[in-house]
Order: C-alpha cells, then structure tokens, then sequence
C-alpha cells in the first residue's frame, strides 16, 4: 500500500560528510572526490536500479556527469562548515510499475527543483521487499547565467540576506505537499483508488500517533522475525492508538448522551449541563470529586467564565483556547524581529561609540611623520585595532552614506525597547490569562470525562 514519507536534511562538510562520497553511495558507484583525494567505490552496493541527472537550463552540459557535478561542488565550497548538498528522500508508491515511478520522480523533480535551478541527482532504489524509494541531491548554490556558481547570500546593511529561496520554511511544506500531489495524480491515472497525505495526523484531525519509518536494515530484520527497537516502538504506539479509538467512541456517546438530554431545539450552555451533572450526583449523595479537582472559588470562576463568553458546548470551549493562543503566539512572532533589530541597533551603536573614542587617536597617528608611526602605532595599538574594525564595520552599513546616524539608531533604539516592553507584558498577561483558561478547560473535561464513565454502561 502507497505510504507518504518525505524527508530533508543537509549534507554538511562541517559534521564529516562529503558530497561526492554521498553520491557514489547513493548511486552505487565509484567516484574520486578532487577537494580532498579520496576514492569512494560502492560499485558492489545493489538495490539500485536507476539513476539520473537533472540539470536546469544554465548549468555547464558537462554537469550531466556525476563526478564532475559533484567535484564542482565540492571546489565551489571553500570552508570547513560548508553546506553541500541538500538530500530529499521520497517513498515511491508500490502499487506502481518502476517505468511509472521513474517518470513521476522526474517530474517531481523537475517541476520542483530543476526548474527552479537546482542540479539533481536522482537515485532510486529497490530491492523488492515492498520498499521502493527515490534519493534526492541538489546543490545548494545558484548558478548564474554565464554557468558558474553564484553566492549563497549577499550582504546588505551588515545582514546576509539569501540568494535564493530554497532554505525558507515555507518551502520544505510546498515540497512535501507536491510530491502529495504528484503522489495522488500519478496513482489515480494509473488505476489505482488509494491516495496519501503529507499532512500529520494532527493537521488531519485523525487522532492518532504517526509510526516510525522503519528504514531498509530494520525492514528487513522485521520481514525475518527479527524485533528491532523501532518495530517494538511501532508496536507500542498501535497499542496506544487502539486506546485512543476506544476514547474516541466514548466521547461520542457522551455527545450523543448530550443531545439527549436536550428539552428545548436550543441545546442547554455547557455551564448548565456541568451544573445539572454536579447537582444529579449531589442528591444521589455521592461524595462530590470535583472539590479534589478545585475548590469553591475556581467552581465559581469556571462558571462566571463559560456564562461571560458565552460558551455553550464543547467546541465553543476549544475555540476560545485556540484563539487565545493564536494571540499569544502573535505577540511572539511580533517580537521575534524586534529583538533580531534591537540586537542589530546595539552592535551598530557600540561600533559607532567604539569609532568616535578612538578617532582622534587615529588622526593623531596619520599625522605622524613615516619614521614615527610604527612607534605610535605600537604604543597605541588597542585604540587603533578597535577603530580600524570599527570603521570597516560601519563602511559595510552605511551603504554609501557619509555621517553616522547615531542619533536615529538611539531613537529608534528607545522607541523598539518601549514597544518591546509592552509587547512582552501583553504576552505575560495573556500567558496567564491562558493558563488559567486552560486549568478551567480542564476542569470541565475532568467533570464530563467522569460523567461520561458513569454513563455510558461497560459490557462484560
């Protein structure tokens, strides 16, 4: 059966890996990486049965070899930490033929990332045990229309700022949701009633946990009786999704037992249903749990709280969470680029304060006849250190301009701090006001929850 699952992660010279070495991996074969002089040979690696590359329209043709792509690659990046490459890793659906999932993974590809102006190195693999799948590789840097590797990012008012779009969040979940797609168009043309989701099952509303991707090696040892730590968690979570459908089905008798308690066409506000539950068990002289959940005062304050908003059921109850979250984390989104340019405004100010302390000094050792400066220099070398790094720094912001405006970064500065503090004691405030919202949500659950246990009889 077709499963969804797309994974991403980066190829990063800084953590030990190699570009070329991933690739002769992934496409079973032996290439010689030029930046460091190392033979990787996987031409005994099976499973592997086609590989491709995708070049957009400006890359050199001789990009078409994989050795040379990659070596390109590998010489473009000069430091340690560098990022490579980009791997997606894709799970080709098993109801179709290798002929189907090779043109789907091409257009996937091609659509997605060529035609954007990645280079793309595609693998797929298949060693007939159900699992069929699709390597990814695809270079990080654009390239330019003379055919050589541009920059990653450019540098504007002392910020890096990207080249391209490629590293955005919201690009990650445009890829995930159109190999879905593609997914989807390619099984239902080809005969097949079955789709997949790139979606979590929280995103769904299916209230249920995800299992772990087994992988190849831990597939394999399963299909041979052989338990492995992620099938025994795969295993423990179906367990526990069984308990969920069986919580699912209580609550939906507790809502059917609602509507039945229903007299008018109006159904009853939450707050008199909670009321009517506490009001049954107190006459039938149960010893009332709900004083072991809260007192008094937090009765009264549920409530005033349900009767104020004007909360009538459940879900109007989730809605006034949710939204209150939504608040909280816009007022966190807010801040978030407020504290990036605060910290910006700061180094611009300490760099500026640093070049006005140690100018005159540095005039003083311009003037200085030749056979003196190097006296001078020495005998002031701190002052003149900072100043030069000083000025370099603030070349690189003024974009041009000729005098510092402190001034307004000060201004602004204030003005951003201000906002700030308020900002950060709204938050505060709706952080409170939303914890205490959710102690109230769980008081009602915990009434209707133990309701629902006595109602809804058990069969033996």
């Amino acid at each position: 059966m077709a499963i969804y699952h797309l994974s991403i992660k980066i190829i990063t010279r800084g953590k030990g890996k190699s570009a070329v070495a991933a690739a002769a991996y992934r496409s079973g074969t032996t290439i010689k990486n030029e930046y460091d002089g190392m033979i990787h040979d996987y031409s005994r690696k099976g499973g592997i049965v086609h590989t491709e590359i995708l070049l957009p329209e400006n890359a050199p043709s001789e990009y078409a070899d994989r050795s040379a792509l990659w070596d390109a690659v590998e010489k473009a990046e000069r430091y340690k930490t560098a990022q490579l490459a980009r791997e997606i890793e894709i799970a080709l659906p098993a109801e179709l033929t290798r002929g189907q999932n090779i043109a789907l993974a091409r257009k996937y590809v091609k659509e997605n990332f060529t035609d954007a102006g990645m280079c793309a190195d595609v693998c797929i693999h298949d060693k007939k045990d159900g699992n069929p799948h699709a390597h990814i590789m695809l270079t990080m840097r654009p390239i330019d229309k003379d055919g050589k590797w541009g920059q990653k990012s450019r540098t504007v008012n002392g910020q890096k700022i990207p080249t391209v779009d490629w590293n955005e969040r919201a690009k990650a979940e445009d890829w995930r949701k159109a190999w879905a797609a593609d997914c989807n168009a390619a099984l239902r043309e080809n005969g097949h009633n079955v789709i997949v989701d790139h979606r979590s099952y929280e995103r769904q509303g299916i209230e249920q946990i995800p299992t772990v991707h087994l992988g190849p090696a831990a597939f394999q040892m399963e299909k041979r009786g052989i338990a492995t730590e992620r099938g025994n968690l795969n295993r423990r979570i179906e367990v526990t999704n069984q308990r969920l459908r069986q919580l699912k089905a209580r609550i939906a008798k507790l809502q059917a037992w609602l509507k039945e308690e229903a007299v008018h066409a109006e159904p009853p506000a939450l707050a008199d249903v909670v009321t009517k539950i506490l009001s049954q068990r107190a006459q039938a002289g149960k010893s009332d749990r709900y004083q072991t959940i809260a007192n008094l005062k937090a009765a009264a304050k549920m409530f005033n709280f349900l009767q104020e908003n004007e909360i009538k059921d459940m879900a109007e109850l989730e809605e006034k969470v949710k939204s209150m979250y939504a608040k909280q984390y816009d007022i966190r989104d807010k801040l978030k680029p407020m504290e990036r340019r605060l910290k910006t405004l700061d180094e611009h100010i300490q760099q500026a304060d640093m070049y006005m302390e140690h100018r005159a000094i540095y005039r003083q050792y311009q003037e200085q006849k030749p056979k003196k400066q190097a006296a001078f220099a020495e005998k002031h070398h701190a002052q003149t250190t900072l100043f030069e790094a000083a000025e370099r720094y603030l070349k690189g912001v003024m974009n041009g301009r000729t005098s510092l405006p402190i001034k307004a970064w000060k201004a602004e500065r204030v003005e951003l701090t201000a906002e700030k503090s308020r900002l950060n004691q709204d938050y505060a405030s709706l952080k409170a006001e939303v914890h205490e919202v959710e102690q109230i949500r769980r008081s009602v659950y915990s009434i209707m929850r133990e309701q629902t246990q006595r109602a809804v009889p058990t069969r033996g």
